[in-house]
């Protein structure tokens, strides 16, 4: 099934599965206003019996229910996820965004020697050791999420906009201390990431040695996607193209296939002690060439960024500045 969260003129947000020639199937409507089909979240707590009454609903959906997309407006998936956590899963972004990073200093030496050092450094950056040791995430902000169409007013803070290409799982059923052997079992579906970056601020961050704060958190800073794929229509999540157009151009164009950890990884390294809850989004991280700092080149004010992983769709949103506040 392909799940989205939707509205019209008419309606407030509703839990909706996409057919084919553009309609989408009201779930409250042909379950009869079922509690498990209020939302998305509902949905996924309400278990695997839930998920098998939508798929027969889909299937052969009851005329009364059935909507013209066109006049409706797609929102985030879940829109208020129960948690959310991103990774930094693909070796080469590790890579390429810690090297241009170095080199973004580099303009900024004060002398030559300072200069050559750091253009050293970035040539010769791998990741640290830890990082081949466990899968390594932040804890992002679950009520700042945006949707598809929506446009991202940018922090006044902030001078330096990125995008971030990725994959994100959805947990469907919890547990804790999940074996990796039985990960996959756990995951309900896939949806695109885009997980926009005040980079300024977050490589002045970055240096105090925690995490990323508000290079991060911002309203709408993450973008989720035009919906959820089931994961039984997804049955090899690392054989999925990424791609990156900005303003129509093509950026960059990656895979899934090169996640050095994967969703299974995540799943048995969080869940160690700790109970995975349903609902929970685990994002990939970057792929490799997926945002603008492995280029050096960020977004404009006004740009459109489109992430497509093909069979989820396409996540395209606009970034537009917010006036830096005087002083």
């Amino acid at each position: 099934m392909r799940l989205v969260t939707f509205s019209s003129v008419d309606l407030e947000q509703r839990l909706g599965a996409s057919l084919p020639e553009g309609r989408v199937l009201d779930l409250g409507i042909a379950s009869d206003g079922a509690p498990a089909f209020a939302s998305m979240l509902a949905l996924i707590e309400a278990g695997p019996g839930a998920w098998e009454r939508a798929r027969g609903f889909a299937g052969d959906p009851p005329a009364a229910g059935v909507l013209d997309a066109a006049r409706l407006v797609l929102h985030a998936p879940l829109p208020c996820p129960p948690q959310l956590r991103d990774f930094m899963c693909f070796e080469k972004h590790v890579i390429q965004a810690f090297g241009a990073a170095f080199r973004m200093r580099a303009t900024r030496a004060a002398t030559p020697e300072e200069k050559a050092a750091l253009l050293a450094q970035a040539a010769s950056h791998r990741p640290p050791p830890v990082w081949y040791e466990r899968p390594l995430y932040y804890k992002a902000n679950r009520f700042s999420v945006s949707g598809p169409g929506d446009t991202i007013r940018w922090p006044a803070y902030s001078r330096l906009m990125d995008y971030e290409c990725e994959l994100a799982c959805v947990i469907g059923t919890g547990g804790a201390d999940i074996a990796r052997s039985r990960a996959r079992e756990h995951i309900f579906g896939y949806t695109i990431f885009n997980d926009f970056s005040a980079r300024d601020t977050q490589g002045a961050e970055m240096a105090g040695g925690l995490g990323p704060a508000k290079g991060k958190d911002f309203d709408g800073a993450n973008a989720f996607g035009p919906c959820i794929v089931t994961a039984d229509e997804i049955p090899d999540p690392y054989d999925l193209q990424m791609i990156v157009r900005v303003n129509g151009e093509e950026r960059s164009r990656g895979s899934s296939r090169e996640m050095h950890w994967k969703f299974e990884d995540l799943i048995a390294y969080v869940s160690q002690g700790e109970t995975l809850r349903p609902g929970e989004i685990l994002g990939s991280g970057t792929v490799g060439d997926g945002c603008g700092l492995e280029h050096l080149r960020f977004l404009e004010d006004g740009d459109r960024v489109e992430l497509e992983i093909p069979p989820i769709g396409v996540l395209a949103n606009r970034v537009t500045r917010t006036a830096p506040v005087s002083a």
